[in-house]
């Protein structure tokens, strides 16, 4: 039996058998390892794509408003609302306390004429009274009669006691008479009843309102301003009066309202008929034509002309900017830059300015 030994003259073009081996399982394990890698990169999660943000269209800064410098009739006004009254208006009451009323003749709307009797208070128990009186008074009357006789028999001074006491005695029965004369309230000129807040049996006090009674053919504009606004009026200025169902008409402030004051004729007399109206209260415009559609009570608006200037420079309020007691504007070149101007402002309204030094017509500004 023969043995073949390797040494190390044998030719190295090939290689041992068990380094044949190993190269042939390294290739194997090769192959195997890249085929995992491929397949693990199979298995990773798709990248996103890229969000393609070319047409979202970014939003532009919004450009501050530009306004021209202009010339206008610029007014400054106040204004308040009031209503048609009349001027020749009456509030009729009793001056007898602690009385009912008996009567009342009349009702809201009737038409009346001077003298006629409205109402009539419950004086039975004073007309009891004053007949009581009078046959008492005769009785008198005859004693004076004898002491009239015996006058030159009397000491002077106890004569003129009775006669004193005589005379009150007499006045006494005038006045009684005087105070029922009283219990009866008559018109004191034609006109239209607008107001009757008492109904018959009440107890009336003293000066508590009967009734109201206006002539409705002598007829006013009457207005209420707040107390800031009518410290800015005054007479004579020009008013536009705005009367409902009836158009614009203009006028002028004739008269003031007169502060009210508590007295006999002012109150509402504790008998809930709310405040009696007055005339005094208010502020009196004077106009030309009443339209011939207005009675009292049609409610109506006014507008009080305080400051008027014609051809005035004016810009909106919304272009005046301040720091301090600094005023000015931002001013739009020709070749659309911007430059601060410092202005002289006049006077005020509640859209505009007026601008007395620092711009010109025709100029741009910027609002705020």
């Amino acid at each position: 039996m023969s043995m073949k030994w390797w040494t190390a003259y044998s030719s190295a073009s090939e290689p041992l058998p068990f380094l044949r081996k190993n190269r042939k399982s390294a290739s194997i394990l090769a192959v195997l390892a890249l085929s995992v890698a491929i397949t693990g990169c199979s298995m990773l999660p798709s990248e996103p794509e890229e969000e393609d943000l070319s047409a979202i269209e970014l939003p532009k800064i919004s450009e501050k408003p530009k306004y021209d410098v202009v010339t206008k009739t610029l007014e400054t006004t106040v204004q308040g609302s009031g209503k048609i009254m009349s001027t020749q208006e009456k509030q009729l009451y009793f001056t007898l306390e602690g009385k009912r009323l008996k009567k009342l003749y009349i009702q809201t709307g009737d038409k009346v004429e001077a003298g006629q009797t409205i109402a009539e208070l419950d004086v039975d128990d004073m007309k009891k009274t004053l007949r009581t009186q009078t046959l008492a008074f005769r009785k008198t009357e005859l004693t004076m009669k004898e002491t009239l006789r015996k006058k030159d028999e009397m000491d002077p001074i106890d004569f003129e006691q009775e006669m004193l006491t005589f005379e009150e005695s007499r006045q006494a029965l005038v006045d009684a008479q005087a105070d029922i004369d009283m219990a009866v309230l008559t018109a004191p000129f034609s006109g239209t009843i607008v107001s009757v807040p008492v109904q018959e049996g009440a107890s009336i006090k003293a000066y508590d309102t009967i009734c109201i009674v206006a002539n409705p053919s002598s007829l006013v504009v009457a207005a209420s301003l707040s107390k800031d606004d009518l410290a800015k009026v005054a007479l004579g200025m020009e008013v536009r009066v705005d009367i409902n169902n009836a158009g614009q008409i203009k006028g002028k402030i004739k008269q003031f309202p007169v502060p009210s004051t508590d007295n006999q004729n002012g109150g509402n007399g504790g008998n809930g008929g709310g405040a009696t109206e007055n005339l005094n209260n208010y502020l009196l415009i004077d106009v030309t034509d009443l339209p011939k559609t207005v009675t009292r009570g049609t409610p109506l608006s006014v507008t009080v002309i305080v400051n008027r200037k014609e051809n005035a420079v004016v810009i909106p309020l919304a272009a005046l900017r301040s720091i301090g007691a600094r005023n000015y504007v931002q001013v739009i070149e020709s070749d659309g830059s911007k430059r601060e101007v410092d202005v002289e402002v006049g006077q005020q309204t509640s859209t505009d300015a007026e601008i007395l030094n620092g711009l010109t017509p025709g100029q741009k500004v910027v609002g705020r």
